[in-house]
C-alpha cells in the first residue's frame, strides 16, 4: 500500500512537473516575444531630448523610409541566441530574408581575420612585435620617407596605428577586372585604390586602415602557403560552428540564387550586377549571417571566461580585448568600463552595411545586418532597440538637455571651422537657431545644453566651442564615437 501510494504521488508529482514545465517554457517564450516585439516596434532615436515626446517608427517603416529591402537580427541573452529574425526581401519581389540569409560583412570581416591571426601568434608562427617584412615573402613594405628607417609590426596593424594609408575599398563590380592581392598592395592596374604605403611614424596615431588588414592578409598567407578562406574557415569559422559563413571571392554561384541577400543603393536600386568582389578578404570579405557572428561573440566571450577556447587562449583573447589608442584592441573597437566593458565593429561594403556589439561578461549582444547603402544607420537604431528592451547597460540612446543660450552667445559660434584639408563645419545662425553643415552634408539643427557645449539629434553628436586666451572664439572640438575631432575656425 505505501509502496503504491509513493508511486501515486510520483506519477502526480511526474505531471506537475510537467505541467510547471510547460507553463515556464510558455513563460520564456512569451519574454522571447515581448523582446521581439519591443526591438522592431518602435526604433528610438539617435538621440533622446529630455522633456520632448518621441515618435515611435516601427522597424518595416524605417526600412520603407531608408530604402532598405532586408534586414536580419540575432541577439544573444546570457551566453545563448535567443533569437533571430529576418525582415523584408533578399531582393525586390524576391525571397523573403530569413536566419540563414548570407549578407556580405564588410569590415567586420577584420576581427575574424585578427582571430586567426592572432591563433598564428599563439602557435608561435607569427610574432605581434617583430617587423613584418622579416615574414613576408610575396611582397614587402617598401621604405617610407615620411618615416625613414622605421618598422611596423603585426600588432600596429591590428590596432591600426602602424600609418598605414588606404582607409577602405570599394571592391570590384561583376565583369569588372579583379586584380591580384599584391597589385592591390601596389596600387597596379586593375586595382581601383592607390598603393598601400607607409606614411607616418609607426604607433604614433591611431588612424583606421583597410590597408593595413590587406598587409595582415598577404602575411598569413605568406606564412601558411593556404588560400585565405581556407586557412579562416579551418581556424575560425569551423571551431566555432560559423556553417553559413565564408571569405570566399566572388561567393560561390550555387550560394548566390537561393542564399545571399542582394545588395541595393541608397535610392532604393540595386547596386548593378550584384556584390561586389573582394580580393580585400581580410579587410572586407566575409559572408556570413547575424546568428554566426553571435556564434563569434560568445567565442570571444568564453574565450575570456576561460570557458571554451576553440581558436585563442584565455590569455590570448586578454590581449585582443585590451583597450589601446583610439579605444581599439587587436582586431576590435572596445567601449564601457568594468564590469559593463564591450567590443563592436561595424562594417561596410557596397549595398550592404551591418554591425555587432558583444559585451565582455554579461553574455549578452547582438548582431545586424541589412542589404542597402544607409543600413548602418538603421542597424545601429536597432542595436539601441536592443538594448532598451534587454535593458544593456550601453548602447542606449544618451539622453540630452537643452538650456536657453542668448542669441548674442550663438552669434559668436557662427562661421567655418576647418577639421582637415578637405572637410570643414560651417555653422550659421537662423533667427534663434544654430545650424551645423559639415562638407557634402546637409544642413541640421544644433541644441544646447551649456554655453559652450551642443549636441545633434539626427546623429549622436556633439560640439564643444574653445576660446583664446583673449577670450575669442577659436575653435570647436567634435565628440562623436568616443574620439574627439579638433577643428580650427578659419
Amino acid at each position: 500500500m505505501t509502496t503504491r501510494l509513493l508511486i501515486v504521488l510520483a506519477i502526480v508529482a511526474g505531471f506537475a512537473s510537467q505541467r510547471m514545465q510547460g507553463q515556464s517554457d510558455r513563460a520564456s517564450q512569451s519574454d522571447v516575444e515581448k523582446h521581439v516585439e519591443g526591438v522592431t516596434s518602435c526604433m528610438p532615436p539617435p538621440v533622446i531630448v529630455k522633456g520632448e515626446t518621441q515618435n515611435c517608427t516601427s522597424l518595416t517603416q524605417r526600412m520603407t523610409q531608408l530604402h532598405i529591402p532586408g534586414v536580419s537580427i540575432a541577439v544573444i541573452r546570457h551566453g545563448a541566441i535567443e533569437w533571430a529574425k529576418g525582415y523584408g526581401v533578399r531582393q525586390t519581389g524576391g525571397n523573403p530574408v530569413d536566419a540563414d540569409t548570407l549578407f556580405q560583412a564588410g569590415s567586420i570581416s577584420k576581427p575574424l581575420a585578427a582571430m586567426g591571426t592572432l591563433h598564428l601568434v599563439q602557435q608561435g608562427k607569427l610574432s605581434l612585435d617583430s617587423d613584418i617584412n622579416a615574414s613576408l615573402h610575396s611582397w614587402k613594405l617598401p621604405p617610407s620617407n615620411a618615416a625613414p628607417g622605421a618598422t611596423v609590426t603585426l600588432r600596429e596593424l591590428l590596432t591600426h596605428t602602424a600609418s598605414i594609408t588606404v582607409h577602405g575599398f570599394p571592391g570590384y563590380a561583376a565583369g569588372a577586372p579583379v586584380p591580384s592581392l599584391v597589385q592591390v598592395l601596389n596600387g597596379e592596374p586593375p586595382a581601383n585604390t592607390p598603393a598601400i604605403r607607409l606614411d607616418g611614424a609607426p604607433g604614433a596615431n591611431w588612424r583606421y586602415s583597410g590597408g593595413g588588414y590587406t598587409i595582415m592578409q598577404q602575411l598569413v598567407i605568406d606564412t601558411t602557403k593556404e588560400p585565405f578562406p581556407d586557412f579562416l574557415h579551418k581556424t575560425v569559422l569551423a571551431p566555432i560552428g560559423m556553417t553559413h559563413s565564408t571569405y570566399q571571392q566572388p561567393l560561390p554561384a550555387a550560394l548566390l540564387p537561393n542564399n545571399a541577400a542582394t545588395p541595393y543603393n541608397d535610392d532604393g536600386a540595386p547596386v548593378p550586377g550584384g556584390p561586389h568582389t573582394y580580393p580585400e578578404m581580410a579587410a572586407a570579405g566575409l559572408w556570413t549571417t547575424p546568428s554566426d557572428l553571435c556564434l563569434y561573440i560568445i567565442e570571444v566571450q568564453n574565450s575570456l571566461a576561460g570557458k571554451a577556447n576553440h581558436v585563442l587562449s584565455q590569455s590570448m583573447t586578454q590581449q585582443m580585448l585590451t583597450r589601446g589608442k583610439g579605444d581599439w584592441g587587436l582586431g576590435l573597437q572596445l567601449g564601457g568600463s568594468t564590469p559593463d566593458s564591450w567590443f563592436s565593429h561595424g562594417g561596410v561594403n557596397a549595398g550592404f552595411e551591418s554591425m555587432f556589439v558583444g559585451f565582455d561578461r554579461n553574455g549578452d549582444g547582438a548582431a545586424v545586418m541589412t542589404n542597402a547603402q544607409g543600413g548602418e544607420r538603421l542597424a545601429s537604431e536597432v542595436m539601441s532597440a536592443i538594448a532598451i528592451a534587454y535593458q544593456w547597460p550601453a548602447w542606449q540612446p544618451p539622453v540630452r538637455t537643452k538650456v536657453k543660450v542668448d542669441p548674442a552667445t550663438l552669434a559668436r559660434y557662427v562661421g567655418t571651422y576647418q577639421l582637415a584639408p578637405d572637410f570643414s563645419v560651417t555653422f550659421t545662425l537662423e533667427g534663434d537657431q544654430l545650424m551645423t553643415q559639415a562638407t557634402n552634408q546637409p544642413k541640421f539643427p544644433i541644441y544646447p545644453e551649456s554655453q559652450t557645449r551642443f549636441f545633434l539629434t539626427v546623429v549622436d553628436a556633439e560640439v564643444e566651442f574653445v576660446t583664446d586666451d583673449k577670450g575669442q572664439v577659436s575653435g570647436a572640438i567634435l565628440h562623436q564615437g568616443g574620439q574627439d575631432h579638433k577643428a580650427v575656425r578659419k
